[in-house]
């Protein structure tokens, strides 16, 4: 009964983007991983809106699938082989000057239809934005405008902050960022309903920043080819048990909109997100990269922002910047709950957000259990018949027994899923621009000493 979305992706016309990431790629991809719900992504790109507009077709309000996928029968939404549905939304780069700044703020825009995108696109191309050049556009409009612009066409449109804590380009950002969204948004505050945590964050570290109390907490991939989609997702779900019971509800655009503003009366709530460790986001630790300079929010507090070797100002890390803004150095939530799958799941104190768990990608765990790379034949197949054998990356990670696990990928690959679930793993954080290390084993440790618990159902 749940809905995976992953709502903020990037085709084939964005910057550094996969020359394969298309429509049908995506949705091949979404098939395999187990995701339900995707973002049609860049709409605002005039060539790309015209394969959207040519291969979706609408199912239900605002949620499209591939003309090509949509059958006579009508799909329930927690049918495991359902086709992936879209929806309409896109990554807008604004560059503009506030105050004694010049701030880059990156939002997403959602819209309820393809006549709506449109018109989205056509008051930006009257404001001279030009749209050819990228799939995420740059204007020169504030992050203000911009959703004045978008609620002034279609007050059903929303915007959400993405990646709010990357140092150059997030609302809250230590190069270009905001204190606070008030003072990005002023009186349209109110109509941010959510922000998205970035790769480099996770729900827990957003918890202690007081305006996010009562606002959703999001997470998506920003996903620049279809293997990493996923990487980070939002799961929906029916809000209410006889619905959910009945198994024949279909959602809409608006249902997804009401559950993102925490609308008590609407279908669907949030149930948990997927999170990425932080420490593998590009910015979870502050320094200086061509210098090999990391630093923890510790070590910047105690010897300040200046690169040691360079004598340079460093690029300051989400996690120093959250500690800012909050006024707290206790900003990482280590405290976590075990399922019965020995799956390690972190939840709000206070019962204002919803629950997360934090994972490695399946592909990831495969090419590091067989000594090799994730782009090898030999990890591509192995993953590929987990996913196949055992409904998908997601069904794999989070709730397939091990033993079933060891059967098909063998009893390394086995071992670290179990690590990952658990999270007893070894991450050297993630600073300036380069993603953190991963290792699923220290050194020197061996399969053996995780054979008991591999003779486990769990």
């Amino acid at each position: 009964m749940e809905i995976v979305a992953d709502l903020h992706l990037h085709s084939k016309f964005s910057r550094a983007v996969s020359p394969s990431m298309n429509l049908q790629t995506m949705s091949t991809f979404a098939l395999q991983k187990g995701i339900h719900l995707l973002s049609a992504a860049d709409f605002t790109h005039p060539v790309w809106f015209k394969e959207i507009q040519t291969l979706l077709e609408e199912t239900t309000q605002g949620i499209y699938a591939l003309k090509s996928q949509i059958p006579n029968s009508k799909l329930q939404i927690n049918d495991n082989n359902q086709h992936p549905k879209f929806l309409l939304s896109t990554e807008i780069a604004s560059i503009y000057k506030q105050g004694d700044k010049v701030r880059r703020i990156h939002d997403l825009v959602f819209a309820p239809s393809i006549a709506i995108a449109e018109k989205i696109s056509q008051e930006l191309v009257r404001r001279k934005c030009n749209l050819s050049a990228d799939g995420r556009p740059i204007v020169g409009l504030s992050a203000k405008n911009l959703l004045e612009l978008i609620l002034t066409i279609d007050e059903r449109c929303m915007l959400i902050p993405c990646h709010v804590w990357t140092p150059h380009f997030g609302v809250y950002g230590s190069a270009s960022g905001f204190d606070s969204l008030e003072e990005a948004f002023g009186e349209y505050a109110k109509y941010i309903y959510a922000i998205e945590t970035g790769l480099s964050s996770d729900p827990g570290m957003n918890w202690c920043i007081k305006e996010l109390e009562h606002r959703s907490i999001v997470s998506f991939s920003d996903a620049h080819s279809a293997p990493k989609m996923a990487r980070e997702a939002t799961v929906f779900r029916i809000r209410n048990q006889e619905l959910r019971i009945k198994d024949d509800k279909k959602f809409t655009y608006q249902d997804i909109m009401e559950a993102i503003k925490r609308d008590k009366a609407g279908l669907l709530e949030i149930a948990y997100t997927i999170e990425f460790y932080p420490e593998e986001g590009k910015y979870h630790y502050s320094g200086h990269r061509n210098c090999k300079v990391s630093l923890s929010p510790e070590e910047v507090q105690k010897n300040g922002n200046i690169c040691p070797v360079c004598h340079r100002k460093i690029t300051e890390g989400v996690l120093t910047r959250v500690q800012q803004i909050a006024q707290t150095l206790n900003v990482e939530k280590k405290d976590g709950i075990f399922n019965e799958r020995k799956v390690k799941w972190y939840t709000n104190p206070t019962h204002h957000h919803p629950p997360y768990v934090k994972l490695v990608p399946l592909l990831e765990i495969v090419a590091e259990s067989l000594h090799s790379t994730v782009n090898s034949q030999k990890s591509q197949t192995v993953f590929a018949k987990l996913c196949a054998d055992l409904g998908g990356e997601l069904e794999v990670l989070l709730r397939t027994p091990i033993t079933e696990i060891v059967k098909i990928g063998g009893e390394k690959v086995g071992e670290g899923v179990a690590k990952v679930r658990e999270g007893n793993i070894v991450i050297a954080p993630g600073f300036d621009g380069e993603y953190g290390k991963v290792k699923i084993w220290r050194e020197n440790e061996s399969v053996a000493s995780n054979k008991s618990q591999l003779s486990l159902d769990i």
